[in-house]
């Protein structure tokens, strides 16, 4: 991109955050809304999930491909298209009729935001320099923790004077200002690099890899984890992957270079999001579930806990910035989050048999959101700046696919693992009542909904039924939560071994 005035950062750094903040809004917003919406659609489990899944699913695997296109077309163009289809897509979500058309456009929204993230943060490395580039990336950083923030909270108030159908109407608005905003960006297109070098062949072995693995873990507990249809999706994604890594090394342009793999220093940033997902995004989508559910809360009051977690997202990325400003090492402030969000996580844990206390519950949440806003407004910047110039587009891509992808297959396990738990405990604990099926209970607990079952019972069994229904949501919770934090302990594992190895590509200067 060529000199850049100073008006035009100023349009470029609105532009980004704002469709920055929508993103985020709309993830977690939407975990507010999911019993609303399950209730006025009359959907099942699996259905409800890929409201989440298949935005997660498409974010994932389109940010990798995003990156390379926008290293092709240019940053501003992938930008602008990525907003328009999200602003699409979020009055498509608004509209839909059934649960079918809100999964597909939820998925078109989710190509969309992929874009945003990919190219926005490609944007400000090549638009920001410096200490300007230290703050732009704080500012991400930060605006993505308000949307996080901000989003459950919109959600219940939306939810309170409207309805769900309001909050996709409000992210739509806000992208078709952003369009608005972009009219005045200076065109960066790169017009001696030939669509050719767009590597559409890896980019789809990517996507089906990644949509069967998804599919399977979505559906295993309905299919059971070793039946046919579960063991065929997993060979199947399995076998997709290693044609894909067998194609990129092959190819002259590949969809992504397997040199970025080799750099430990790029890789160990990029792992620091993954702890996130399974630690701060798997509680941002299920646990609003949990406090409607076993905690008996109203939406509004579950979004007011919730800033327990995501008021510290808020926060905190403008004082990493600030620290590393000074002379702190980003490793140490790497290592400072995870230990943060595993610790918070693992307090989650062993205070579940307290956790009607909004004190335990609330103080395990913001120590998990204090690790998540250490690293969300740094990882992006010291990773990107890691790496090779003409590479930049498609390390913002790989990033963001870790990021996302991580977050998709945390959250279809979590909906998985917590599904098949209860269907279990249902099974065993619930034989008592049988006005529902065993399925519609199951149903109803993942979704927050328990109590609109439980209210066709006289009040003497209401009380015991609800007792079992929370004692089954907490080991439902307890043992998920426990295999999550599992995996997000051995992640942090490779991200300090990562961080401690010298780079082996030359860095872009900061």
């Amino acid at each position: 991109m060529s000199e850049v005035s100073l008006s035009d950062k100023k349009y470029i750094l609105l532009a980004v955050l704002l469709a920055v903040f929508v993103v985020p809004s709309s993830i977690s917003g939407t975990a507010i809304a999911l019993p609303y919406i399950s209730t006025d659609m009359n959907s099942d489990v699996a259905s409800l999930q890929w409201v989440v899944n298949a935005f997660n699913l498409t974010f994932a695997c389109f940010t990798l491909m995003w990156g390379k296109i926008s290293d092709v077309f240019g940053r501003k163009r992938s930008f602008v298209t990525g907003a328009c289809l999200y602003a699409l897509a979020s009055a498509g979500s608004a509209w839909a009729t059934d649960i079918l058309w809100l999964d597909i456009f939820r998925a078109i929204a989710g190509v969309g935001g992929a874009a945003i993230f990919s190219c926005g943060s490609a944007l400000f490395i090549d638009v920001f320099d410096g200490k300007q580039r230290t703050q732009a990336f704080a500012l991400f950083g930060t605006t993505a923790g308000l949307g996080i923030t901000l989003g459950p909270t919109m959600s219940g108030i939306l939810l309170a004077l409207s309805g769900w159908q309001a909050i996709f109407i409000l992210h739509a608005v806000v992208l078709i200002f952003v369009l608005c905003l972009t009219i005045k960006l200076p065109d960066d297109r790169v017009t001696d690099r030939p669509i050719s070098e767009i590597d559409m062949i890896g980019s789809g072995l990517f996507i089906s890899s990644m949509f069967l693995l998804m599919l399977t873990l979505s559906k295993g507990y309905d299919w059971g984890w070793s039946s046919t249809l579960s063991l065929l999706c997993t060979s199947g994604s399995l076998l997709l992957f290693l044609v894909f890594v067998r194609h990129i090394r092959r190819v002259a342009n590949p969809v992504l270079s397997v040199s970025l793999l080799s750099n430990n220093r790029f890789m160990g940033y990029i792992l620091v999001p993954v702890v996130a997902s399974f630690t701060f995004v798997t509680l941002l989508t299920y646990f609003p579930t949990y406090l409607t559910g076993a905690m008996q809360m109203p939406a509004s009051a579950a979004g007011l806990m919730m800033l327990c977690l995501t008021l510290p997202v808020l926060l905190f990325p403008l004082i990493a910035g600030r620290l590393a400003a000074k002379g702190v090492p980003s490793s140490f402030l790497m290592y400072l989050s995870l230990v943060c969000m595993l610790a918070g996580a693992g307090g989650l844990l062993l205070g579940v048999e307290t956790m009607q206390s909004v004190w335990v519950s609330g103080s395990c949440l913001f120590v998990v959101g204090t690790g998540m806003g250490l690293s969300a407004g740094l990882v992006d910047g010291e990773a990107l700046s890691c790496v090779e110039p003409g590479d930049i587009g498609m390390a913002a891509g790989l990033l963001n696919t870790f990021r996302l992808g991580s977050e998709a297959i945390a959250v279809a396990l979590y909906g998985s693992f917590i599904s098949s738990a209860l269907t279990t405990l249902v099974a065993e604990q619930l034989t008592d009542f049988t006005t529902a099926d065993q399925g519609d209970w199951v149903t109803a607990m993942a979704s927050g909904n328990a109590s609109a079952l439980i209210a066709e019972w006289a009040d003497d069994k209401a009380s015991i039924l609800m007792s079992q229904v929370t004692e089954m949501l907490k080991i439902a919770f307890l043992t998920t939560n426990g295999l999550l934090l599992f995996i997000a302990a051995g992640v942090s594992v490779v991200v300090v071994l990562k961080l401690r190895r010298r780079r082996t590509v030359s860095p872009v200067q900061v």
